[in-house]
């Protein structure tokens, strides 16, 4: 059970969630936090592709999580009571999706980034793409600006792209001389973010994509980062197998999770800002406290995991990993999307 001070609000009647956790900041202490996942730490899954899935996201709502393939499709599921229910298969790549992100505030348009040297925009209430734009290298990195102005997408060469999410051109193009990695606009969306091959953060203004500072954030490869939605923090993961948290407004790391032995791929803020994911090749998935760095728990995998996603209002995690068929067939991959932090008794 969770315990006062918690604000409880009423769902659904129906629903495995009856409540959606409303918290101030600060209020779950560990030990709340704790019990919380005692109580519901089940994880499903659910069949969602024909080979590795690279990418998972949640749409602003919550009623929608989306997948994308080396299949070259993308997938979407609604999200109905304890499981995905696949919606729709969206096709027209004809290379692998690498990665996708949700507009920041429109529950029916997602974008997808592929190695086709494309990206598409799809609505989900057509199921349908609305748009496809040509770009110059094969695709592996995008992000959608918090404004939903500009959808900003990375590829192999190290070309940044930046495209008008309402005319679907070109705005802008930077060639960078280092390993361009992951890529994202603070909350604001007055900086761009980028982690590159050396272990560094550069950070460019934006819309002027100046240089404005370059912090030597980890010794080796600096792979992903996240910002979490309260705008306090953003969390960077590394091929040193280190989460680094920095404070936004003073650029100072503040702590770091050192509970994984693998290069760090992949993070995610839940959505009150609490709770850290981070994953690797390490066969679980760990759960910090963000505010104390403490452990709240692990979600056991079978193989490596390269996407996790916090649900933007509850305390559920979608994930994938590269797990394959069967236990003596080791040539088929899966393509799963699973949930955790289920109701136990679900």
């Amino acid at each position: 059970m969770l315990t006062p001070p918690l604000v409880l609000k009423k769902q659904a009647t129906g629903s495995a969630f009856p409540y959606v956790i409303s918290v101030p900041w600060g209020v779950m202490s560990i030990t709340e936090l704790q019990e919380h996942f005692r109580a519901n730490s089940k994880t499903r899954e659910f069949p969602a592709h024909s080979a590795k899935v690279h990418s998972v996201a949640w749409s602003c709502d919550g009623r929608r999580l989306a997948s994308g393939s080396f299949d070259k499709t993308a997938s979407v599921f609604v999200l109905d009571k304890d499981r995905l229910v696949k919606e729709n298969n969206y096709r027209g790549h004809t290379d692998s999706v690498d990665q996708l992100c949700w507009h920041p505030s429109n529950p029916d348009l997602f974008v997808t980034a592929s190695g086709d040297k494309t990206i598409r925009i799809w609505d989900v209430r057509g199921a349908k793409c609305v748009s496809t734009v040509n770009t110059k290298g094969e695709n592996i990195n995008i992000c959608w600006s918090p404004d939903g102005q500009t959808i900003a997408v990375g590829n192999k060469d190290d070309v940044i792209t930046f495209i008008d999410a309402k005319t679907h051109r070109s705005r802008a193009e930077e060639q960078f001389k280092f390993e361009v990695n992951e890529i994202s606009w603070n909350n604001d969306t007055d900086l761009f973010f980028l982690t590159n091959g050396n272990g560094c953060i550069n950070i460019l203004s934006y819309p002027e994509l100046k240089p404005v500072q370059s912090i030597n954030a980890h010794p080796s490869n600096c792979i992903c980062i996240k910002f979490d939605p309260t705008g306090k923090y953003f969390a960077t993961g590394s091929a040193d197998a280190l989460v680094s948290l920095w404070d936004v407004d003073e650029l100072v790391c503040v702590r770091c999770f050192s509970r994984l032995d693998w290069p760090v791929r992949t993070l995610s803020f839940s959505y009150d800002g609490q709770l850290l994911a981070s994953a690797s090749e390490d066969h679980f998935i760990d759960i910090a406290q963000v505010e104390t760095g403490e452990k709240l728990c692990e979600v056991q995998c079978e193989s490596p995991t390269f996407t996790v996603a916090w649900h933007p209002k509850r305390y559920l995690l979608a994930f994938a990993c590269d797990d394959k068929e069967g236990k003596y067939d080791n040539s088929r991959e899966a393509g799963t999307v699973k949930l955790f932090g289920l109701p136990n008794d679900s």
